[in-house]
């Protein structure tokens, strides 16, 4: 059995074709690839992304996924929850599935905490409302400037980052599991560790100063998480994804 790990696809999923990914010759649905975020596969519940949607589960591997800041949590919300590997999921198709925030999951033997989220950092100019009469002048004038907004429902939800009932969540689970995992799977990563990527670029908030405290308190072997559009390893333990994908040495 294994497990692959890859960052942020934006529902992109040409890397998973044979001639990229070839390793799936060998996989079977006992096998998975998480992505770390950003998956971006519910998005517009357009025609042609039920057809990637049913691409990819025909797939030989199980889909799994956090949630990253560029997904669509109001056509996510739609999605029931049931349990699945000692976790919360939700199925978006029978094999592509949501690990959702705060959760411990067993799988392939292994324990694997996830804490989907991000700050979208492409806001600088705003949030515009989709029901402003304004709103084609509004983005006329933003685009005209190349400025860098999105507008609330459409391409951006507040729910990018966790409310505090996730927190809670999060913190009980780890309370049950003993602040002990194998890895960690989230969008963005631990304060100190932004702050050492970026150089400072990248703001705190309440996602990353929460996997701070998880960094100095719980013991695991790895974090891998995506958001920042590179790949990397800091510090040892934490790596950052993109368009790689790694396979898991379990």
């Amino acid at each position: 059995m294994a497990v692959f790990i890859t960052g942020d696809l934006h529902g992109d999923f040409t890397r998973f074709k044979k001639d990229i990914f070839y390793e799936q010759a060998d996989l079977t649905k006992d096998d998975c690839i998480i992505c770390c975020g950003d998956f971006g596969g519910v998005w517009d519940g357009s025609a042609e992304e039920r057809h990637w949607l049913d691409w990819l589960e025909a797939k030989p591997f199980t889909t799994l996924f956090v949630s990253g800041n560029h997904e669509n949590f109001d056509l996510l919300a739609g999605y029931p929850v049931e349990k699945w590997c000692g976790g919360a999921v939700q199925r978006i198709r029978p094999l592509v599935i949501h690990l959702m925030r705060g959760q411990v999951y067993d799988i392939q033997d292994r324990k694997f905490f996830t804490m989907g989220g991000a700050s979208s950092h492409d806001i600088q100019d705003g949030i515009l409302e989709a029901d402003d009469s304004l709103l084609k002048k509004k983005c006329r004038e933003l685009d005209a400037k190349g400025a860098m907004y999105r507008i609330n429902h459409l391409s951006w939800w507040k729910e990018e980052l966790p409310s505090e009932t996730e927190y809670q969540t999060a913190r009980a689970s780890l309370d049950r599991a003993g602040w002990e995992v194998d890895y960690i799977i989230t969008h963005c990563c631990p304060t100190s560790v932004q702050d050492e990527l970026s150089g400072g670029f990248y703001k705190a908030d309440a996602l990353t100063d929460f996997l701070e405290e998880v960094a100095q308190r719980c013991r695991f072997k790895y974090q891998f998480f995506g958001h920042y559009h590179s790949n990397g390893i800091i510090r040892q333990k934490y790596v950052l994804l993109y368009e790689q994908i790694i396979s898991l040495k379990l």
